[in-house]
């Protein structure tokens, strides 16, 4: 990735996109041995899909992204797009040098079981503690899930 300064955010996720394709799902810079998987869902207000990079860690079959936002005081985008339709699509790396794509269905997470997968990644990943300690708000964790073969997403 390169050193430039992006002159947006959706310039910034642009080319993580670029790159995440073209690499087989890694990417560079600040990026780098991050595990990030795309995810593709439609815009709330606007009906037009949306390609978000997004950290995740894997829970048994499941993907779990995080609505950190860089630890900013509101949600991401992403989060309200898959609270209005859960149908996404998720490319991730296949950890031979391509990316697998598939249709999934996003489930936002409550409760202890929400705490919890937070908790654990704030463990594997001390940035995602000091997000979540330097806002008010409860950071979103979510579940994507394969759809059943045949179902739209």
């Amino acid at each position: 990735m390169s050193d430039e300064r992006p002159k947006s955010n959706a310039e910034f996720n642009r080319k993580i996109i670029e790159e995440f394709r073209a690499g087989g799902g890694l990417v560079g810079g600040v990026f780098e041995g991050f595990p990030l998987v795309l995810v593709t869902s439609t815009g709330a207000r606007s009906g037009q899909p949306r390609t978000n990079p997004v950290a995740y860690a894997r829970d048994g079959g499941r993907i779990l992204i995080f609505g950190s936002n860089g630890g900013a005081h509101r949600h991401p985008d992403w989060y309200w797009n898959v609270l209005a339709d859960p149908r996404v699509t998720v490319e991730i790396g296949d950890g031979e040098g391509g990316v697998e794509t598939y249709a999934g269905i996003a489930t936002v997470l409550e409760g202890e079981e929400r705490a919890r997968l937070y908790r654990e990644q704030g463990e594997r990943v001390p940035a995602f503690a000091a997000y979540q300690a330097g806002t008010e708000r409860v950071i979103p964790v979510v579940a994507l899930e394969r759809s059943e073969p045949g179902t739209a997403g």
